[in-house]
């Protein structure tokens, strides 16, 4: 049993509260509208009370949400049940997008394993526009998924800012994304960002051989009152996993990983290095 709901039950909460302030309304508002408790509002925006596909109908009527969108949400009500959550992006944005921005916000802690890009959450802007040229997203979609990401990325800066562990194989920081210029500023970006509070950058050397994080790259998403989720993002797709049974060999991966690579400090000064390695002719 998932405390305080699954993945599918707390991205649907999410989803919902981001419509509601997109109309404006308040609780108060909506409860008026659609005959709901403020509280039984609440409850569900919070992802503490089941969302029934009645539920959901009646303030997507209220938010004015229609067609695709609203279909798509109402299958996520009906199986907000089910474990995990896999779903397969054909829009102008993932399909997870608004729900990982909304568990961002909300953990209390957040370990990404990067094996072979830099995070997304650590990456700037020129680094996202020549990532996104280079596996061949859509032209016409680069702007707003760009905007997206760093939009994402203030979670980082803000007072209630998450703790943020990122794991980060050499690899990822030797292949070029675009120029020798481009990478060096990204790895002087990755130091500003780890002398920060609540971040913590470790890089994996090759030196130190093969490692458990070989496997592929994850997100682990922890939060104060409900249990971990995590992400995984693929070509074309993307899946929260939130059953203990499969959160809990990332957990120990993660464990693994932090014993193989270096310290913070350690970390720092080979980004600086491999800064100056890029800034050289």
């Amino acid at each position: 049993m998932h405390k305080h709901g699954g993945a599918r039950t707390r991205g649907l909460a999410a989803e919902l509260k981001e419509l509601r302030a997109r109309s404006g309304m308040t609780t108060r508002e909506v409860a008026k509208r659609t005959g709901f408790s403020i509280a039984t509002v609440n409850r569900m925006e919070n992802g503490r009370r089941r969302i029934t596909p009645e539920d959901a109908a009646s303030l997507l009527a209220v938010y004015g949400v229609t067609g695709a969108a609203r279909a798509r949400i109402l299958v996520l009500a009906r199986d907000s049940d089910l474990s995990g959550w896999w779903e397969t992006d054909d829009g102008d944005l993932p399909v997870h997008l608004p729900a990982l921005g909304c568990f961002e916000a909300d953990a209390s802690r957040i370990v990404h394993v990067a094996m072979l890009r830099i995070p997304g959450l650590l990456q700037t802007a020129d680094y996202i526009r020549t990532a996104l040229i280079a596996v061949d997203f859509p032209a016409e979609k680069r702007k707003s998924m760009a905007a997206a990401r760093l939009q994402r990325q203030k979670v980082l800066l803000s007072r209630t800012a998450p703790n943020y562990l990122a794991i980060i194989d050499e690899a990822a920081l030797r292949r070029p994304t675009g120029s020798r210029e481009l990478m060096a500023a990204q790895c002087h970006h990755l130091v500003a960002m780890a002398e920060r509070p609540r971040i913590d950058i470790r890089i994996i050397p090759f030196d130190r051989g093969s490692h458990a994080g070989l496997d592929g790259s994850y997100v682990q998403m922890e939060f104060a009152k409900a249990s971990p989720i995590i992400y995984l993002e693929l070509v074309q797709s993307s899946m929260f996993r939130d059953a203990e049974r499969e959160v809990r060999p990332y957990l120990d991966t993660t464990d693994k990983l932090m014993k193989v690579a270096l310290s913070s400090a350690e970390s720092v000064k080979f980004l600086r290095r491999l800064a100056g390695e890029y800034g050289r002719e």
